[in-house]
Order: C-alpha cells, then structure tokens, then sequence
C-alpha cells in the first residue's frame, strides 16, 4: 500500500512479547473512535488499517467517556457485524479498570468486576474472544492470587486468549509474574506505557523489567499528544493541532526551544518530525509496536512513513542531545548510580 508520498511502505510484524502471536509494528489505537471521528470515519479507517496491513488494535471500555456506555467498543464491535473476516484479522486488545458504573464494584480489579467487564466487552465488540485483555491500572487493593484467578478462568473458557498490563511500575510486573508462575500460569505477555522522546523514565525499569519477563512494549502517545509530530510547524501554518490547547499547550511552551530543534533537525533528515519520533520508538529495545491514534485516514496513511525510517548511531546520538534520557541513561541502577 503506497504511502501519501507514493512509497510502497510493507508492513512489519513481530512477536507480541514471547508469545508465538504475530503483529503488525504499528498498532491501531482507537481512542479517537466516538468523541473525535465519527462511526463512518472510524470504519473507513479500519478499512484501510487492515489494508495497510495493521492487524494490532488497541482500545478500552472506557473509551467513548460516557459511564459505562462503551461508546468505542460499540463501533468496533459494529464494525466487525460486517462481515468479510475483519474480525478473524485482527488482533484486537481492550482494557479493564475504569469506572463503568455509580456502584462501588463496577470498576478496579476484583474478580467480579474482571469476569463481568469481560462479558460486557464482549458484548459490545461483537465477538467471541478478546485477544489481549489488558489491565488498564494496577489495583493495589487487589491480591495477585484474585487476579489471576479471574483471568484464568476467562482463559479456560476461551474467552480471553492474553493478558497484559497498562501503566505498571517494573516491580509491580515483577510482582505480577511471580504470582503467576506459582499458578503455572502464562501470566503478562505485554505492559502497555507511555514512551516518547520527551517521555523517557520508563527506560530506568518497566522495559528491562518487560523485557526479562517476556513482555512487549507496547508504547501510549508515541508523539507526546502532537507536540512531536511537527507542532510548531503546523501552528506557523494555521493548521490545528492536538499541541494548540490544554496540557500539550502547556507543554509547548516549556520545551519550545527543543521542539523548535527538533522539527529543524528533521527538515534536514529530510523527514517527518512524526515519522521520525515513531521511527525512534520502534528502534527501542523491547518494543513491540507503537499506538497510532488516527482521526483521519490521512493522518493513518501519514504514519507509515515511519517504518521507511532508518535512524543511523549519529542521529540516534542527536536525538539523545535533544531529549536526554533520565539520569545517565538506560536502565536503573546504572542510570543513577556506577
């Protein structure tokens, strides 16, 4: 599938983790399905994920910001209806955590509200199994031994294939797998975090911690809400963008002088800022498959130029001038101590 550049861009796939699962190296996040894109958009661009070849989709019960309503699983979910093998394609992943209900047990992590939440995602995407089901958040109310054996009983009963983990600390993950494999069981397969140039602490141990357990990486606003996909750039232009109000805004203005080198640097790479800061992400170690999260099909079409990227040691050495890593770098303790 040609690039908007009229490139001819092949998709990529890799391992989920250490599982035998295959996946596209971008991965479709939905988010913006309901709030932002309309039903009918949502659909075309799913279309054209799957002709681009991403079979790795992201979303969560909570998407849509209704209580309970599960606006984004809903389009998904009718989506699928259509037919034509969109679901047997694709690797769907949907979170459990958020408040979904005014009740005190219709949110967090107990086994009731593990196994009901399923049921209900599955009722609204339409399908029979949920690829990757994903904890949202830690619980900290929670025991391991009640949480793996919600989830074990939704794997036994076909109904949850995977499971992984959103926002975890490296020893919460650490935790996690130690329970699990008293169980004998599979446990976490992938831990789904923010991770951007501007965004580096995860490198200190959630990914070693991933990585030695087994798990992909599966990074969140890979482009830091916008600021990293040409913001300066399109502001000057009069275009809108995502990095034109609220926290990105705020953002904007303390690190403009970076972002202005950075949008430089990339004009002489002679690349997309996005395309680049993507491109940075897949080169990580660990790093299954960033989160695009599309409005449009341009902007679907326009991350593909990043798997077209080839960072070399200079530019990977520049990237590091432009936004440090935390401490020394790399991972802890060596990043903060000999």
């Amino acid at each position: 599938m040609p690039d908007p550049r009229g490139r001819v861009v092949p998709m990529e796939y890799t391992n989920l983790g250490r599982t035998g699962l295959s996946v596209s190296r971008l991965c479709l996040g939905t988010m913006n399905f309901g709030p932002q894109t309309t039903e009918t958009d949502s659909f075309a661009i799913m279309d054209r994920a799957l002709e681009h070849g991403i079979n790795f989709h992201d979303t969560a019960n909570v998407y849509g910001w209704q209580l309970g309503e599960g606006i984004t699983e809903q389009i998904i979910g009718r989506w699928y209806a259509q037919g034509g093998g969109r679901r047997e394609k694709v690797v769907l992943a949907t979170k459990v955590y958020g408040k979904m209900g005014e009740w005190p047990n219709e949110q967090g992590l107990s086994a009731r509200h593990i196994v009901r939440a399923c049921e209900d995602s599955l009722r609204r995407l339409q399908t029979e199994w949920i690829d990757l089901y994903q904890m949202h958040h830690v619980s900290r109310q929670t025991p391991w031994e009640e949480i793996w054996q919600a989830m074990e009983t939704l794997v036994a009963h076909g109904k949850v294939l995977y499971v992984g983990s959103s926002n975890f600390a490296g020893w919460h993950i650490a935790a996690a797998q130690e329970a699990a494999g008293k169980r004998n069981f599979l446990g976490l397969v992938a831990e789904q975090c923010i991770y951007n140039l501007l965004t580096r602490h995860v490198e200190l141990e959630v990914i070693p911690a991933a990585q030695h357990f087994g798990l992909g990486v599966i990074p969140w606003s890979p482009l830091h809400g916008g600021l990293l996909s040409g913001a300066i750039r399109k502001q000057a232009a009069g275009e809108q963008a995502r990095s034109a109000s609220g926290r990105s805004a705020d953002a904007l203005a303390e690190h403009r002088g970076t972002i202005e080198a950075y949008e430089k640097f990339c004009a002489e790479l002679g690349h997309e800022p996005a395309d680049v800061a993507l491109a940075w992400l897949l080169s990580r170690p660990g790093v299954t498959a960033p989160i695009i999260g599309p409005r449009t099909i341009a902007q679907l079409d326009g991350a593909l130029g990043a798997l077209d990227v080839t960072l070399d040691e200079a530019t990977l050495q520049r990237l590091d001038e432009l936004f440090p890593p935390v401490g020394q770098g790399g991972p802890g303790p060596e990043a903060w101590a000999w």
